[in-house]
C-alpha cells in the first residue's frame, strides 16, 4: 500500500514552511508512515486533470491504495484512523479529538488567515485598515478562549492528536504578530508541537523539495 501526498515544487520565500501539506507529512511522520511525494508546478495546477482531483488547485491531495482525499483536515482524518496515536480508540477521547480538529479549521484558522492576507497582501490599503480592529477583536477573543481551555495541559485531547496538528498548524502563523506571545499558554504549546520530531523531519522535507525545484536566476 503506497500513500502520496501531493505538495507543490516550489513556493515564494514567505509561503515556505506553512503550505498545508506539511500537515499530512507530519501525521504520518507521527505514526512511522511511509509517503511518496508527488510534486507538481504552475502548469500542472492549473490544468484539467489536477482540478479534477482539487477543484480549486490546491494542496495537499491524498492517494492511498485508491481512496482519493483533498483539504488537509480530511486527509487527517483519514491518516488518523489508521493509528489510534493520532485518533484516539476511546469513544470520549475521540469525540474531543475531533471536536478540536474541526474547531481549528472553523474557530480559528478563518481568522488567522485573514489577518495573513492583510497583513502580507493588503496593509496599508483603506479596507485593510477599516477591518482590522474587529478582525482583531474576534481574533482575540478566539485565542483568549483557547488558551482557557488549554489551561495547563500539553495538547489538546491528552497526548499528542491530529488535533494538535491542525490546531497548532493554524497557530503558527501568528507568529508574525505579537498574539501568540501576549499568550504564553499558546505560544508554549506551540512550541511543544513545533518541537515534535515528526513536525522536525516534516518541515525539513517540505523546504527541500522547494530548495530542488528553485528557480533558476538571471543576471
Amino acid at each position: 500500500m503506497t500513500v502520496t501526498i501531493t505538495a507543490f515544487k516550489w513556493v515564494p520565500e514567505f509561503a515556505r514552511g506553512f503550505v498545508r501539506d506539511l500537515r499530512p507529512r507530519w501525521a504520518c511522520e507521527e505514526i512511522g508512515l511511509a509517503y511518496e511525494e508527488r510534486l507538481i508546478g504552475q502548469e500542472e495546477q492549473a490544468s484539467a486533470s489536477y482540478r479534477a482531483e482539487q477543484p480549486w488547485g490546491q494542496v495537499p491531495v491524498l492517494q492511498d491504495d485508491g481512496v482519493h482525499l483533498f483539504e488537509s483536515g480530511a486527509i487527517l482524518m483519514h491518516l488518523g484512523e489508521k493509528d489510534e496515536r493520532l485518533l484516539p480508540a476511546d469513544l470520549e477521547a475521540r469525540a474531543h479529538t475531533i471536536s478540536w480538529l474541526f474547531a481549528a479549521f472553523n474557530s480559528i484558522e478563518p481568522w488567522v488567515f485573514e489577518l495573513g492576507t492583510i497583513m502580507l497582501f493588503a496593509e496599508g490599503e483603506e479596507w485593510a485598515e477599516l477591518r482590522k480592529p474587529s478582525l482583531l477583536e474576534t481574533l482575540d477573543e478566539r485565542l483568549d478562549g483557547l488558551a482557557d481551555a488549554l489551561g495547563d495541559k500539553d495538547y489538546l485531547v491528552g497526548d499528542f492528536t491530529v488535533a494538535d496538528i491542525a490546531m497548532s498548524s493554524a497557530l503558527r502563523e501568528l507568529e508574525r504578530t505579537t498574539l501568540l506571545s501576549e499568550r504564553p499558554i499558546l505560544a508554549a504549546y506551540v512550541e511543544r508541537c513545533t518541537a515534535r520530531e515528526g513536525f522536525k523531519k516534516a518541515m525539513a522535507d517540505q523546504l527541500a523539495a522547494f530548495d530542488r525545484h528553485e528557480p533558476a536566476t538571471t543576471n
